[in-house]
């Protein structure tokens, strides 16, 4: 299988590449006919040390199943296609299961994930490679995170919600993981514990540690992301530089883009119309296109690779217009 060059405006070596990275599962019609569902298409993604990387999309478009992907904790039945690669070696499931929970870490989107017969310090203390000190960089670490000492001593259900998310960041900070996954982390906040949640996500590259922020909220990516891509029915549509948001999106290259940034209330506030196609359904052409205020017969029949526009990448045929 040929792949594609990875984008990387980066001159840092890249930490994880994901290239041309497709997930599906079988569905069976009738109980007999067996087909595929793709849901996600020709991935790519570079992260490097100390950069933050947001996956933008609305929900069902497959985010959560890239870190998945990256983790190797897909179910048996998955079928990928592409390569991803940690520190220049290829991903391979006996690699994965070496890194996973160590040099590649995740936060989860619940704090259920979190041990409800533990207590908090005990918990992230577990996770410290340096036993003699694990007390004492544990409590550094609360302390970084505005985690009062009473905590060390809490079980999970005696934290309110945003202290249960601090100390799920807590067991990313003091781990030795170079690569950290925070999947979804900031639905329900109140904006006081969104703003802290998204600082603690921040503080985590001061230490060189690269960081996939997954997330449905554009809001939450333009905060704290150096690069944003951008998911649609389990494609890249544009992978773009934080600074590329501005005016009215016209440093935008891809019309899905365009049309989430001009959304949003502070902008222009333009609805768009139609829905995210479902994943068993199958396109000739550009998934975007039965949105599309350009699209084209082209466009309908063909589908767009990644091209290069501007210092970003995207997939549409008049990136260029």
């Amino acid at each position: 299988m040929k792949i594609k060059g990875h984008y990387n405006t980066n001159d840092k070596k890249p930490l994880l590449e994901v290239k041309n990275l497709s997930l599906s599962f079988p569905q069976y019609k009738n109980g007999f006919e067996e087909s595929q569902i793709q849901v996600i298409r020709d991935f790519e993604l570079t992260i490097c040390p100390g950069e933050i990387v947001a996956v933008v999309g609305s929900s069902g478009s497959g985010k959560s199943l890239l870190a998945d992907s990256i983790l190797g904790i897909l179910p048996n039945n998955a079928q990928t296609n592409g390569a991803i690669f940690f520190e220049g070696q290829a991903l391979t499931p006996k690699l994965q299961n070496k890194l996973r929970g160590k040099a590649i870490s995740l936060i989860p989107q619940s704090i259920k994930a979190l041990d409800p017969l533990m207590k908090t310090a005990k918990q992230v203390q577990s996770i410290i490679p340096d036993k003699k000190a694990k007390i004492r960089i544990q409590r550094e670490a609360f302390d970084k995170l505005g985690l009062p000492h009473d905590t060390d001593k809490k079980y999970p259900f005696e934290l309110s919600g945003g202290m249960a998310r601090r100390v799920l960041i807590a067991t990313a900070m003091v781990s030795e993981a170079k690569l950290i996954i925070a999947d979804e982390p900031t639905p329900g906040l109140d904006e006081e514990s969104w703003n802290e949640t998204l600082s603690h996500i921040k503080q985590l590259c001061k230490a060189n540690k690269a960081v996939l922020f997954i997330t449905h909220d554009i809001h939450a990516a333009l905060k704290i992301a150096d690069k944003i891509a951008v998911f649609y029915a389990g494609e890249t549509v544009e992978i773009a530089n934080k600074k590329d948001f501005t005016g009215n999106g016209d440093r935008l290259r891809h019309p899905y883009t365009k049309a989430l940034w001009r959304a949003l209330p502070e902008n222009s506030f333009e609805s768009l119309d139609g829905n995210q196609p479902e994943a068993m359904e199958v396109f000739a052409g550009c998934v975007f296109g039965p949105r599309c205020l350009m699209i084209s017969d082209f466009c309908r029949n063909n589908r767009p690779g990644s091209t290069r526009v501007n210092n970003g990448l995207t997939r549409c045929f008049y990136a260029n217009s």
